[in-house]
């Protein structure tokens, strides 16, 4: 079983579907770390991964490691990448007035999406957003 979080968009419209954000390790994000970013429109995770991908590469082809030692850092760098992917993505969604709903548990994300509607996930209520405190 899978669990995924639901997030409804900021200005519900007709035929407006909520987004289902996966729980866990993310493969393509682990494997293709940059084009993964840009396919979900994350533009600064984007740039910031490709920096930290450059920064990497650089420090290892000056610092004369041997091969075995620059794996381990690019697995390491990926194990990250994947581990906090789709975390990226809910804060991302946050940030763009995306409210959480619900977390629904299913064998895939069609499944998630029926269950959630089945449960009365297109007329229950959504959360409000948690308060923000500055000081």
């Amino acid at each position: 079983m899978q669990v995924y979080t639901v997030h409804h968009p900021p200005f519900p419209a007709y035929g407006s579907e909520p987004v289902l954000v996966p729980e866990g390790f993310c493969w393509p994000a682990a494997l293709f770390s940059v084009l993964w970013a840009l396919w979900h429109r994350l533009w600064w995770t984007a740039c910031g991964l490709l920096v930290v991908a450059a920064a990497l590469e650089a420090a290892l082809a000056f610092s004369g490691l041997d091969a075995t030692t620059e794996l381990a850092v690019a697995l390491g760098y990926a194990a990250v990448v994947g581990f906090h992917a789709n975390d990226w993505r809910r804060a991302a969604l946050e940030r763009a007035g995306w409210r959480f709903a619900a977390v629904v548990a299913a064998a895939d994300e069609d499944a998630a999406r029926r269950r959630y509607f089945d449960l009365g996930g297109d007329t229950a209520e959504v959360l409000p957003p948690a308060p923000r405190f500055s000081f």
